[in-house]
C-alpha cells in the first residue's frame, strides 16, 4: 500500500514536471514568436519610413527643381534688361552727341552764311560809294543779293536781319520798299525749287513737301503756286523741244 502511494505520488510529480516543462516551452515559443513578430513589424515600419522618406524626396526635388527654373528666369530677365538699359543709354548718347553735332555745324553754316553776307554787303556797298550816279540801282542789287544770301535756306537768322535792318538804314529804304525787294527775291528761290524739282518731269512727295515748306514760309498761295509752276513747266518743255 505505502508503495502504490509512492509510485502515485511520483506519477503526480512527474506530471508536474512535465506541465511545467511545457509551460516554459510554450513561455519560449510564445517570445520567440513575439520577438519574431516585433522584428517584422520593425522591418515593416523602416521599409514605410524609407517609401516615406523618398515620396518627400520626390516631391521635394521637382519643387527644387522648379524653384531653380524660376530663379534662372529671374536671372535671365534682369540680366536683359541691364543689357537692355545700357544699350539705350548708349543709344540716347549717341543721338544727342549727333544733335549736339548737327545743332554745331547749323550754327557754323548760320555763321558762314552771316559773314558771307557782311562781306557781301560791305564789297558792294563800297562799290556803290564809288558809283554815286548808279547808288539807287546799284542800292537795289546789293540788297536783292544779300537778301537772296540770307533766305537760300528759307529761313532768316537773327544776324542776317540784323545785318540787312543795318543795310536799309544805309541805304535809306523804307519797309514797304524791303518788302517788296523780298519778295520779288523769295518768288525768284522758289522758282528756282520748281524748276529744280521738274527737270525729271516728276515730282517725288520729298519734292512737294520741299514746295509746300517754301510756300509756307514765303506765304505763296496755291494759285500763285499754280501759275508759277504752269510757268516753269512750259519753259522746260520749250528748252528740250
Amino acid at each position: 500500500m505505502a508503495d502504490l502511494e509512492e509510485q502515485r505520488r511520483k506519477v503526480e510529480e512527474l506530471k508536474r514536471k512535465i506541465l511545467k516543462q511545457k509551460k516554459t516551452a510554450s513561455s519560449q515559443e510564445t517570445g520567440e514568436e513575439s520577438a519574431r513578430l516585433d522584428a517584422e513589424v520593425e522591418t515593416k515600419r523602416k521599409a514605410e519610413d524609407q517609401a516615406k522618406r523618398a515620396e518627400e524626396e520626390a516631391h521635394r526635388k521637382p519643387e527644387e527643381l522648379e524653384r531653380e527654373h524660376r530663379d534662372e528666369e529671374e536671372r535671365k530677365r534682369q540680366e536683359d534688361a541691364r543689357r537692355r538699359a545700357e544699350y539705350l543709354k548708349k543709344k540716347a548718347e549717341e543721338e544727342r552727341k549727333k544733335a549736339e553735332e548737327e545743332r554745331r555745324k547749323a550754327e557754323e553754316e548760320q555763321r558762314k552764311r552771316a559773314e558771307e553776307a557782311k562781306k557781301a554787303a560791305a564789297e558792294l556797298a563800297l562799290e556803290v560809294a564809288r558809283k554815286p550816279s548808279e547808288a539807287n540801282i546799284e542800292s537795289r542789287r546789293i540788297y536783292s543779293q544779300v537778301l537772296k544770301l540770307a533766305w537760300r535756306d528759307a529761313k532768316l537768322g537773327n544776324e542776317e536781319a540784323d545785318i540787312l535792318a543795318l543795310l536799309r538804314e544805309q541805304f535809306g529804304f523804307t519797309q514797304k520798299e524791303h518788302e517788296s525787294l523780298q519778295q520779288e527775291v523769295q518768288i525768284e528761290i522758289y522758282l528756282q525749287a520748281i524748276t529744280d524739282v521738274w527737270q525729271d518731269g516728276v515730282i517725288t512727295p520729298q519734292d512737294s513737301e520741299l514746295l509746300e515748306q517754301l510756300r509756307d514760309q514765303f506765304n505763296i498761295s496755291a494759285e500763285e503756286h499754280l501759275r508759277l509752276e504752269k510757268q516753269i513747266r512750259r519753259e522746260i518743255l520749250k528748252q528740250k523741244a
